[in-house]
């Protein structure tokens, strides 16, 4: 599966940049991941490390789902992987498949897609999931975009390790 990376726009409005930007960061980490097999995936960094190209799939789902499910929209649900609220558990992808996690974050960008085109601004908020405290919907993007770069970040690293692929 060949990915394409969106570039943020240049002139773009605070909405617009911020969802350009949260598209670029999801194309970098797919593109990343792309023409790996499982085993590929799942490689973990170094003991005593989970982390793996895969593992950062699964965690960036809960991210996902955190955020725009639970936080701006307000669902009360469970996390896919976290079942004790430790985003770490996601890293663990040992057992894990390509399919699943990739189905899964997929369908978490969907949902938050859906919610943040219906919220009318960027100044709705929801209540953080762990603090109560009251946060916008500007401040859910610009954490989301933070984490997906730091990780984006670790993929780079993780993807050298795995065949030589550097940059993209």
């Amino acid at each position: 599966m060949t990915w394409e990376r969106p570039s943020p726009p240049l002139l773009g409005g605070e909405r617009e940049t911020l969802r350009g930007y949260l598209d670029f960061h999801r194309a970098t980490l797919a593109m990343k991941c792309d023409g790996l097999s499982d085993e590929q995936l799942r490689r973990q960094s170094m003991p005593p490390s989970t982390l793996s190209l895969l593992g950062l799939v699964r965690h960036l789902a809960e991210v996902e789902r955190t955020w725009f499910r639970r936080v701006i929209n307000g669902e009360d649900l469970p996390l896919v992987w976290s079942v004790e609220g430790d985003y770490q558990a996601a890293y663990d992808a040992s057992g894990a498949g390509r399919r699943e996690a990739f189905d899964a974050w997929q369908a978490e960008i969907e949902h938050t897609r859906r919610i943040e085109e219906r919220v009318p601004s960027l100044d709705v908020r929801g209540r953080h999931h762990r603090s109560g405290q009251e946060v916008s919907l500007r401040l859910v993007m610009l954490h989301v975009i933070n984490e997906y770069a730091r990780h984006n970040g670790h993929a780079d690293l993780l993807r050298e390790g795995v065949d030589g692929t550097v940059g993209v």
